[in-house]
């Protein structure tokens, strides 16, 4: 297997609202999405949007809604003040700010925002880690 994750599929309670919620994020849906699930272009790694119920019985497991599901995405950024206007921009399209910008014990900043199925989202600028042209992270070997 290659190192390389090509998509992530959050379950959503309400397509419609997901896809509104994304767009004003600035993602751009694919021609390759359908009425029943949407495939967002990104850089390397893309997202999908699909039914809770429906991604929940392919995945095999029972449809939870009640906890969290352990695995929040992340979304590295060139500055702090790019942290606090990703977080800004997430909460004018409909998403919830858990946490605002701060610094952290490992030298950068970070806060945390939810979308409106309360998939949980990492803004991060880690100084340690340089973006290249089109905003991927680079780890230090």
């Amino acid at each position: 297997m290659r190192p390389v994750i090509t998509l992530i599929t959050l379950g959503v309670t309400d397509l419609a609202r997901a896809r509104a919620f994304y767009a004003a994020l600035g993602w751009r849906e694919s021609s390759q999405s359908q009425e029943e699930v949407a495939f967002l272009q990104g850089a390397g790694t893309h997202l999908g949007l699909w039914s809770r119920t429906e991604l929940a019985a392919d995945s095999e497991v029972a449809d939870d809604t009640g906890g969290w599901g352990g695995i929040p995405l992340a979304h590295t950024v060139g500055s702090t003040a790019e942290v606090d206007e990703v977080l800004a921009e997430a909460a004018a399209a409909g998403g919830t700010v858990l946490r605002p910008g701060t610094a952290t014990f490992w030298g950068g900043y970070n806060g945390v925002f939810a979308d409106p199925d309360g998939h949980r989202w990492e803004i991060a600028h880690n100084p340690a880690w340089p973006l290249d042209d089109a905003g991927r992270s680079q780890l230090p070997d």
